[in-house]
């Protein structure tokens, strides 16, 4: 028995005639019943079916399709979503648990990950604290909370993530990203980088940062709140192309608590200080003020102004460009891409004005001596702070101009929806709450008509003035 197995074995090794079906022909054994015994049969079976399978294992061809015994194996694992890609997860993982500390014990929890270092894909352990012992009591309850992180990693959508400090994703998220904002958003980013998130940020692993994390940050700062905001708003940015780009997986942003803004007094000029300024004013100043006043166009926008953005006659401007520090780039919004009318007074004096218009390359209404736009803040002060100074009037930017116009409209009953038109806000509760402010002459008037309403019958304005000066020695 144990010398016919050579026999047979040849006899299966040489023939490659044999098909599959549903018969022992593909195994070299002939339909009729072997006149040895039948255990010889089932050793025969047995044993190609181990030489089928270690041809699966390491056979010549591996990735070639494998048929043994009529079954037909695929050359590679299952696919599965859209993008196609094998599964990524080897096993699925409970994890494991374990106290840590004498006084005040912490459950630590300790998982598997897959992440890609240098291009490769390694299997690293990772460790977080989940909590005191008083709030999970009990191992299994530990293990529970530990199950909630470990199912990202147990999806069978997971893939392993790209590892990175946060001061190395920032650089590569300067370069890809930051580098599409305008200039004047780029330097204002790269400085709330550079000072204030890369310091307290930079050594942890994006992964590291935790919700916790990014609120501390936020009361840490020692600035005022807008700028805490600001830098808040900065790291949503560069967090949601760390989600977008794969390098985490979870959200620690959302629900941090900021600290709140008190409302400031923001300077605005009177009509008694604008007509005062435009009086004093030389040319081409006095034309740049009077623009700034009627129009309320910001800063840059005015600098901006072209001789192809008038249409004198129609009588209205538009607004296509801003500067920032003598750089062009474009307006602040879409909303401030915008046009409107101007008065005809102003529509003769801007007439008159490009009669004597030293042309340039870029047809700036207000150039410099090389053709270059003016630079807002170097025309603050410059020209504006010494004026200012002359005539007594407290300083105020060229912001000021802007709110007085704000002011002025809200004065003349202007509709909000047109105001905010013509301003270029987005939203009308900007133009409202914080560009319209009370003159003192609007604040009196009222006073004085809600003290008609309430006393109908009431002293004259002398005897008024005379209880007034007798009040004041008193009080004196």
């Amino acid at each position: 028995m144990a010398k016919a197995a050579p026999s047979v074995l040849r006899s299966s090794v040489s023939s490659d005639r044999h098909k599959c079906k549903g018969d022992m022909s593909a195994l070299g054994v002939e339909n009729q019943p072997h006149p040895e015994d039948a255990a010889f049969a089932s050793l025969v079976l047995l044993f190609a079916t181990l030489l089928g399978c270690l041809s699966l294992l390491g056979g010549p061809n591996p990735s070639a399709p494998v048929t043994t015994t009529c079954a037909t194996l695929p050359a590679q694992g299952p696919l599965f979503g859209e993008r196609g890609g094998k599964l990524a997860r080897r096993r699925y993982q409970n994890g494991s648990v374990f106290l840590r500390g004498k006084k005040n014990p912490v459950w630590v929890g300790r998982w598997r990950e897959d992440v890609i270092v240098n291009g490769r894909t390694q299997r690293e352990y990772r460790s977080e604290v989940l909590g005191y012992k008083s709030d999970y009591p009990t191992k299994r309850l530990a293990l529970r909370e530990l199950g909630k992180r470990l199912s990202v990693v147990n999806d069978s959508r997971y893939r392993a993530r790209p590892t990175a400090t946060f001061a190395e994703f920032a650089f590569r998220w300067d370069s890809l990203v930051l580098t599409q904002h305008k200039p004047s958003t780029q330097v204002t980013i790269r400085s709330h980088l550079r000072k204030h998130l890369v310091p307290y940020f930079g050594h942890l692993q994006m992964r590291e940062i935790e919700l916790e994390n990014v609120q501390r940050f936020v009361s840490s700062v020692k600035a005022s709140p807008k700028t805490a905001k600001n830098l808040y708003a900065t790291m949503q940015g560069l967090w949601k192309s760390a989600r977008a780009w794969g390098y985490v997986a979870h959200d620690a942003v959302s629900g941090v608590v900021l600290p709140k803004r008190s409302r400031v007094a923001r300077r605005f000029f009177s009509l008694d200080e604008l007509q005062r300024i435009l009086g004093a004013a030389p040319e081409p100043l006095h034309t740049f003020y009077w623009l700034a006043v009627e129009t309320g166009m910001r800063a840059g926008e005015l600098c901006g102004l072209q001789f192809g953005d008038f249409d004198l006659r129609r009588g209205s401007v538009s607004i296509h460009r801003s500067v920032w520090r003598g750089k062009t780039q474009s307006p602040k919004s879409e909303s401030a891409v915008r046009s409107f009318a101007l008065s005809p007074r102003l529509v003769a004096h801007i007439t008159d004005y490009l009669k004597r218009w030293p042309p340039n390359e870029q047809g700036l209404l207000f150039a410099t001596r090389t053709g270059t736009p003016w630079d807002a803040n170097l025309l603050v002060k410059r020209k504006l702070y010494p004026l200012l100074d002359s005539l007594g009037i407290e300083r105020g930017g060229l912001h000021a101009f802007r709110h007085a116009n704000s002011t002025l409209m809200d004065r003349l009953g202007v509709p909000l929806k047109v105001r905010q038109q013509r301003l270029g806000h987005h939203d009308s509760s900007m133009t409202l709450d914080v560009y319209t402010h009370v003159e003192g002459e609007d604040d009196r008037r009222v006073a004085s008509e809600l003290d008609r309403i309430l006393h109908p019958i009431a002293p004259t304005n002398e005897k008024l003035e005379l209880a007034f000066v007798a009040n004041s020695s008193f009080i004196n």
